[in-house]
């Protein structure tokens, strides 16, 4: 099997091209290749296919082999792949999700053309709680209460085509993030697991972002979870319209107005292809 290694703000995946490659159990190849010191070593692994009506279909499984609806780091790389391998020059594309639709921007390129940098529209953020989802029937889920592992922490959820958790925090990188994050990500408030974000805030205009992610542990980026902050910062009043949000692997630039959808800029980068048994 031919892959393609790519990571966007290293947040990194195994990418397939299921145009011309075949997979027969996705699942069970996510946890192999995903290892990373037995198989390639990645955050999961994202199959992209054919889809009628739109350029190509994003199918993501996460490290342990369970499925995600959506990742924007993932997304932005699925957009490189596609311009550079069967659209070079072209613009704008149309993606399907498990979150449904997703459109994307190629924003910069190399001295070859190729894309370097990727403008996603990430969707409406979600606020209602039964549908993020979490067990809270109330139109948003703003400062709740959470107690874990002798915590008692402040959060908001929202859903950017999958459940997050955002927590503001002093020092986000001392905080014990491989602790508390899998407690959080199991909570009984969250029946389908969530993502978790713990976030330092430097001004209206820039964070510090570190990401539990469902599935995979503690990533060096997130961009859904980018997604969330920027969405629950503007309704909260923390942030502003357009937000730099720093994160173990680079900077995301996140814009939303309020209303409408969260747009996010980021990079996509290939670092190597190989065959895997």
């Amino acid at each position: 099997m031919r892959f393609i290694k790519m990571q966007g703000t290293g947040n990194d995946y195994v990418y397939v091209d299921a145009f011309r490659e075949q997979v027969q159990d996705p699942s069970a190849l996510a946890q192999k290749v995903s290892h990373r010191h037995f198989g390639i070593g990645a955050d999961g692994l994202i199959l992209i296919k054919p889809s009628p009506g739109a350029d190509a279909e994003m199918e993501m499984y996460n490290a342990d082999g369970s499925r995600s609806e959506m990742c924007g780091n993932g997304l932005r790389c699925v957009a490189k792949y596609v311009h550079d391998t069967y659209a070079l020059g072209r613009e704008d594309f149309r993606f399907l999700t498990g979150a449904g639709l997703r459109t994307a921007r190629i924003v910069a390129r190399d001295e070859r053309g190729r894309a370097e940098q990727v403008q996603l529209d990430m969707g409406l953020p979600v606020f209602r709680g039964l549908d993020i989802p979490t067990t809270l029937d109330e139109p948003e889920v703003f400062e709740k209460i959470i107690e874990v592992a002798g915590h008692r922490l402040e959060f908001s959820a929202v859903s950017m085509g999958n459940p997050h958790c955002v927590i503001y925090v002093d020092d986000v990188k001392s905080f014990p993030v491989e602790q508390v994050g899998p407690l959080i990500e199991h909570h009984p408030l969250f029946p389908h697991r969530v993502n978790v974000e713990f976030v330092q805030i430097l001004s209206p205009f820039e964070v510090i972002q570190r990401t539990w992610e469902r599935g995979s542990g503690e990533t060096w980026a997130c961009g859904t979870g980018a997604a969330a902050v920027a969405a629950v910062g503007h309704k909260l009043g923390l942030t502003g319209e357009r937000l730099t949000i720093h994160l173990t692997g680079g900077d995301l630039l996140l814009e939303y107005t309020g209303e409408g959808s969260v747009k996010m800029t980021g990079n996509a980068v290939e670092v190597f292809r190989g065959e895997f048994p």
